[in-house]
């Protein structure tokens, strides 16, 4: 599978099935999905699309692999929430500073539920927490907020 990020969209997953058909998925930033199935003579050839609405895909994913088969999955909730996994770059404004300087609570109404550094997780960081490059955020929010939390992990 091939992933492609689409910006301002979301992000496109190609595949390729076992009887070599192309499928696509675009994920995009609302939640919702668009599965695209092209034509096996022409592989450029969309044959068949279709728009699945935010709570439509939510029921596909669960019907294609129950949650309870991966715990960690994140995924859109019914409340208009989203938990996402943010990459803390090396070149980050933030490298090497304390969470609570980013002011991303307040700025965006994201919470940071956990930072994943190495093999080891810190479940609810404390504002006074030393982020490095490499840490994974794990954060919780609408998903505009969510997009600005990502925007301002990702100053240099």
């Amino acid at each position: 599978m091939s992933t492609t990020p689409l910006p301002g969209i979301g992000v496109q997953y190609d595949l390729t099935t076992r009887e070599h058909r192309h499928l696509s998925v675009v994920a995009h930033h609302d939640g919702s999905r668009t599965v695209n199935l092209y034509r096996a003579a022409e592989p450029g050839a969309c044959a068949q699309s279709l728009r699945l609405a935010a709570v439509e895909a939510a029921s596909l994913v669960d019907a294609l692999l129950p949650a309870h088969h991966s715990p960690g999955l994140l995924h859109t909730t019914d409340l208009g929430l989203v938990a996402e996994r943010i990459e803390l770059s090396g070149r980050s404004l933030w490298n090497g500073r304390v969470l609570g300087e980013t002011r991303m609570r307040t700025e965006t109404g994201v919470s940071v539920v956990a930072v994943l550094r190495r093999a080891e997780a810190r479940p609810s960081p404390a504002p006074d927490f030393r982020l490095a490059g490499g840490d994974t955020l794990i954060v919780i929010g609408t998903r505009e907020g969510v997009d600005a939390a990502a925007a301002i992990l990702g100053r240099e």
